[in-house]
């Protein structure tokens, strides 16, 4: 295996792990799981650095509300007091709710899905601080919840259905987390074209004391036609000096 591949791949493990841990990982695990690679004190120490700017402690437990926005402890806050008194069962009665809800019993469905409304946004407290809202991390967890528990009856017992449902909820809020941070770079993408072309129309134009035709930019800037419309549309027609 190419050992770049391999480096991402051993990262999404431990990052797994640490999230299992209650978002912590030692010094030793991280060792081991890269143990393979052998990499330098310098690559290890960048191992370091990318989980704690991924909110996961090194050694030591972070605290996750640390993370948190004031408007974020404020919607806790509030949602948890809305929620308040939906999932106090004893494990005992948590135990038989997930097996029955194994069974495939919609009503334990039901039942298992307002247990598990408490463990939601602890979980998404673990996700804080990394670029998208307390609030839409705890929708996309319960979206994950309400799907989860009718995908049970493939475990083996409670403790594993428990463990599949905890991992349906983290893995939604870690693709939220990924697609916001793509959609970051496509809009990035976006305004350093549409700049690009703002600029070279507006300097054009301040040359020739006038508008100037798509033709015009093209010869001066080397960009193409579609490049330049599509950058024109993009800021919603509103680069000036281009006579489209």
């Amino acid at each position: 295996m190419n050992k770049e591949v391999e480096f991402s791949k051993k990262l999404e493990e431990i990052k797994t792990l640490a999230r299992e841990q209650g978002n912590m990982i030692t010094q030793e695990q991280v060792q081991e799981a890269f143990a393979e690679l052998e990499l330098s004190g310098e690559q290890i120490q960048i191992v370091y650095d990318y989980l704690l700017q991924s909110k996961i402690g090194i050694g030591q437990h972070l605290d996750p509300e640390d993370f948190l926005t004031e408007k974020e402890q404020d919607y806790l806050e509030s949602y948890l007091a809305e929620i308040e008194g939906l999932g106090d069962v004893t494990e005992g009665e948590k135990e038989a709710i997930t097996l029955s809800a194994m069974a495939g019993d919609p009503d334990a469905q039901m039942r298992l899905t307002e247990v598990y409304l408490k463990e939601v946004p602890q979980i998404a407290k673990l996700y804080a601080g990394q670029g998208v809202f307390l609030e839409d991390l705890i929708g996309e967890g319960n979206v994950a919840l309400t799907i989860g528990v009718s995908m049970l009856g493939s475990q083996e017992n409670a403790k594993e259905a428990l463990g599949m449902l905890g991992k349906v909820i983290m893995d939604a809020m870690e693709n939220h987390i990924q697609e916001n941070a793509d959609a970051k770079k496509i809009d990035a993408r976006v305004a350093q074209k549409v700049n690009l072309v703002a600029d070279k129309a507006r300097e054009l134009s301040e040359e020739l004391r006038r508008n100037v035709t798509v033709q015009e930019l093209m010869e001066e800037s080397g960009l193409s036609e579609k490049a330049i419309r599509d950058a024109v549309r993009m800021s919603g027609y509103k680069i000036e000096g281009i006579d489209l």
